[in-house]
């Protein structure tokens, strides 16, 4: 449709009607333009305009439903103005956005907006995680906390008991000139770990370039592997890990900038955040938006599963 937003304030205009959110969700989630219920499939619904909800032909539990259902917006009472506006400023902030930006922004609670973040991160998810990477792929790795020196010094005796990366987390990352970039985290840089992830998303015979870490070692006899050592030089020809090195400074300054402190128990949600707009970073801001809405369908994400209460019932 031509008349769709290019930009954030034509598309806070154009999702003010709750309406057009439905057909325009209706129309990604269905293309055919067949509407088929989520809970047994069956085409045979029936539209209500004054409810804004399809009711099932088949008579089962929960026959009526709504667009939100089987998707990450389920069960939730945010109108969908609100979740649209949201999921446009988390797809095309560069730096990302806080929870409480996005609370003065669409008027909800800051627990609300923390909330719906965090699913809008679950949909961002690669879809295509299973595929290998190919041709030249970088690898490297680097770990995420907090600066000793910002800290009271109260805090940093409690959380800081060594040097180096010890008391943060470590991320890997494997990028593929001119594609994507897939970023996961680990328990640390012992060999077996490191290894492990590049066999897993490398394709084997790939020119691989690292840096000269000793836990790289070894890889040559399934790769093309080329190392940089950092305490001689930064870039020795087509032998670099530069691509990664920008990727890793665009992730520490969402981070450091907007999110401020991401507790490890949530750090790779915030990955999957910051490599969804790295791996779409060719299109422009409707195209991302597009891209993320093709996702959204089969995420669901409970407030108990959010902060590891399972077991307790879920809110929204």
């Amino acid at each position: 449709m031509n008349t769709e937003p290019k930009s954030l304030q034509e598309a806070i205009v154009y999702y003010s009607n709750p309406d057009i959110c439905i057909a325009r969700l209706a129309a990604q989630r269905w293309p055919d333009g067949v509407v088929k219920c989520p809970n047994c499939g069956n085409d045979k619904v029936k539209f209500s305009p004054t409810r804004r909800t399809w009711t099932c032909g088949s008579h089962h539990a929960k026959r009526e439903f709504s667009i939100k259902v089987g998707t990450m917006m389920e069960d939730s009472p945010i109108g969908l103005d609100k979740w649209l506006t949201a999921m446009w400023l988390l797809t095309n902030c560069k730096n990302g956005i806080s929870s409480y930006e996005i609370a003065r922004d669409i008027k909800v609670s800051q627990k609300a907006a923390w909330f719906m973040l965090h699913r809008i991160r679950l949909a961002m998810q690669d879809e295509f995680f299973g595929s290998k990477l190919g041709g030249e792929v970088e690898a490297d790795e680097t770990f995420i906390g907090g600066k000793s020196r910002n800290m009271h010094v109260s805090k940093r005796q409690r959380r800081i008991t060594g040097t180096g990366g010890k008391d943060k987390t470590a991320v890997m990352g494997m990028l593929e000139r001119g594609g994507k970039v897939k970023v996961a985290v680990i328990p640390g840089r012992r060999k077996a770990t490191l290894q492990a992830e590049v066999r897993k998303h490398v394709e084997a015979g790939a020119a691989l370039y690292t840096d000269a870490l000793a836990s790289y070692n070894g890889l040559a006899q399934d790769y093309a592997h080329a190392v940089v050592d950092h305490a001689v030089a930064y870039v020795d020809g087509r032998v670099h890990t530069n691509g990664l090195e920008n990727f890793w400074s665009l992730l520490k300054r969402g981070i450091s900038g907007t999110y401020v402190s991401v507790e490890p128990f949530h750090l790779f949600r915030y990955l999957d955040e910051q490599s969804f707009r790295f791996n779409n970073r060719m299109g422009n801001d409707a195209s991302r938006f597009s891209r993320l809405l093709s996702q959204i369908v089969g995420k669901r994400l409970t407030f108990a599963e959010l902060t590891g209460k399972v077991g307790a019932a879920a809110t929204c």
